[in-house]
């Protein structure tokens, strides 16, 4: 569904026969589905209702193939963060997403860099 609805018909992604001739054998997950998936899995835990803006992604990779059937598990690590320099009360975070397959192996790498609202400074009384 998400191959048809973003229109991009790479037969690996769409027809089985197509894919039996790869060296995959079968269809592979759309790369740009699990890059989706492993950012969505994130937001409960990191960014929901404190995001500003995405700001852009870099370094993102695909090392092994995710295939149909397959589980995806997703951690995010914080590498950086600072207040900006130009958003009083917003920060810069950079995160960096890995999307595993069941066997533990590496299906998806990707840097992001988010705008976000800083805490609110605590009052002492």
């Amino acid at each position: 569904m998400f191959t048809t609805l973003t229109m991009n018909t790479q037969a690996l992604h769409l027809d089985a026969a197509y894919s039996e001739d790869t060296q995959f054998g079968v269809r592979l997950v759309n790369s740009m589905f699990t890059l989706s998936t492993i950012v969505g899995l994130s937001v409960a835990q990191l960014t929901q209702g404190t995001i500003v803006a995405n700001l852009g992604f870099s370094e993102i990779s695909f090392p092994k193939p995710l295939f149909h059937g397959d589980t995806l598990y997703a951690e995010t690590l914080i590498a950086d963060k600072r207040e900006s320099k130009s958003r009083p009360g917003e920060g810069i975070v950079t995160l960096v997403h890995t999307g595993r397959n069941q066997h533990g192996d590496v299906v998806a790498l990707a840097t992001r860099k988010t705008l976000v609202q800083l805490r609110p400074a605590e009052v002492s009384s």
